[in-house]
């Protein structure tokens, strides 16, 4: 009889896959099929969970066909970064107009992510102030011990890294083991990769210009190829947000958000501030935050669904450069620097929220003003370097927490709800990422403000 139920799910499926191709067929606006997907990912999923509960073999077997279109999209996407991120920057630095323009723009979008990941880490501080949370009001029970364990474990790899020696690991030995993406910060460690072939090329043309014309030929050739397959891919947007959606609302610990629903409350609260504070700082550089909001809706519901900073980085610059309007380099550049550093939800809110929480078991007042500047401190140092897929803000939350000399297993307490505020802490990233893009873009009045204002752009520059 499962078998039966098990094959009702997937011709379920395959049916709401159907409809988004209808759509496609149809025209329907991409931002309108990417939220469709979302919203018949969530009532199937929902359906699975009140049909058969998130436990049952059923769900378990149904969810795990499911991720061929879920988590086969995000491999797919993941497939293309370390060749996008590559081609991308090196393509951008070989077209600038200034070669001093690269510092310009790296030192904007570094710093524009860093302050904003500062400014998150006072709203996670506030919101768990109001919301008065405590980390010894939690039951502890055996999962939760044992990710405390876990936790301790994992501490002692990062632990003995001093800041000095963090900002080292950025630096490739070995570019190509960095490709495969091996290391937490392979991404950033191929975009200085990157930075540096970029640079030689600049160099080359001045004394080699023959040869300097075949490189840059060749680049271009590969980076339309390359930008080519992601419009392919992200073809498929709607479809993977359905299979993660479903997935993820199947799979949810209702009775784990219940007991933790304050902690989960008072997450999305402060996510929901700091966007609100992303659109304002939209607004206040002479850009409409609707407009800003809108064109992103699309790459936040995958961010959201899919928990992926560094998945995201095809259909953040994809939005950025074809629907914001901004330019191709700091697009890139933002992209993936933001999927590394200064992520605003996993680097700043969690490890704030957690430091709060966790003070008080050790005599230790968290509105204090020491305690408060040295967090706010820690949270900007510690934003570099987190790896971009599930799992960051607890590297984070390791690194703040052993630098605040706090315990961090009692991080492990939170083992039941990780799954789902780390979609809000992920769509929060993303937007970061991409509110650096384009508020380094229009200081350097390099924002094309006709694209930024045009409703249907992206669909026009890349026929999705």
């Amino acid at each position: 009889m499962e078998t039966v139920f098990i094959l009702i799910n997937i011709i379920i499926m395959l049916a709401l896959i159907g409809l988004l191709f209808y759509m496609q067929k149809k025209h329907v606006s991409f931002s309108k099929r990417v939220l469709t997907g979302l919203g018949l990912g969530i009532v199937l999923g929902a359906f699975l969970q009140l049909a058969y509960s998130s436990d049952s073999v059923i769900v378990s077997t149904s969810t795990d066909w499911f991720n061929i279109v879920g988590r086969g999209y995000v491999s797919l996407l993941m497939m293309i970064v370390i060749p996008l991120v590559m081609v991308s920057i090196i393509q951008s630095i070989i077209n600038l107009e200034k070669s001093s323009e690269l510092g310009k723009m790296s030192a904007w979008i570094i710093g524009i992510l860093v302050a904003t990941a500062m400014v998150a880490a006072v709203v996670g501080v506030g919101a768990a102030s109001v919301f008065n949370l405590d980390a010894s009001q939690i039951e502890a029970g055996q999962a939760e011990n044992d990710r405390g364990l876990a936790l301790e474990e994992r501490l002692g790899t990062v632990q003995d890294l001093t800041i000095p020696q963090q900002i080292v690991s950025f630096i490739p030995s070995n570019p190509f083991l960095d490709m495969t993406g091996a290391r937490a910060t392979s991404t950033i460690a191929v975009v200085i990769f990157s930075i540096f072939i970029g640079v030689a090329v600049l160099g080359v043309r001045k004394k080699q210009p023959e040869q300097a014309k075949i490189f840059v030929d060749w680049v271009n050739a590969v980076y339309a190829v390359v930008m080519r397959i992601v419009t392919l891919i992200l073809r498929l947007t709607p479809y993977g947000i359905l299979g993660l959606m479903a997935n993820t609302v199947a799979n949810t610990d209702v009775a784990g958000i219940l007991e933790l629903g304050k902690f989960v409350g008072a997450s999305y609260v402060a996510l929901l501030v700091m966007f609100i504070i992303h659109l304002i700082v939209v607004g206040l550089f002479g850009l409409n935050p609707f407009t800003f909001l809108r064109k992103v809706l699309p790459v936040l519901g995958f961010a959201f669904t899919s928990r992926s900073s560094a998945g995201t980085i095809p259909l953040n610059i994809q939005a950025q450069k074809n629907s914001l309007g901004v330019h191709q380099g700091i697009a890139n550049m933002s992209a993936s620097f933001g999927a590394t550093i200064g992520q605003n939800g996993c680097a700043g809110i969690y490890p704030a929220m957690l430091a709060v929480m966790i003070a008080p078991s050790q005599g230790i007042d968290p509105l204090s003003p020491g305690f408060l500047v040295q967090l706010v401190l820690i949270v900007g140092i510690a934003s570099f370097g987190i790896a971009g897929v599930g799992g960051g803000a607890t590297f984070a939350a390791l690194i703040v927490l052993s630098s605040m000399n706090l315990p961090v297993a009692l991080a492990g307490l939170l083992i039941s709800v990780e799954p789902l505020i780390d979609m809000g802490r992920t769509a929060l990233n993303v937007n970061g990422a991409m509110v650096s893009g384009t508020l380094t873009s229009r200081i350097m009045n390099k924002l094309n403000l006709k694209t930024f204002n045009d409703p249907n752009a992206i669909e026009k520059e890349t026929g999705l």
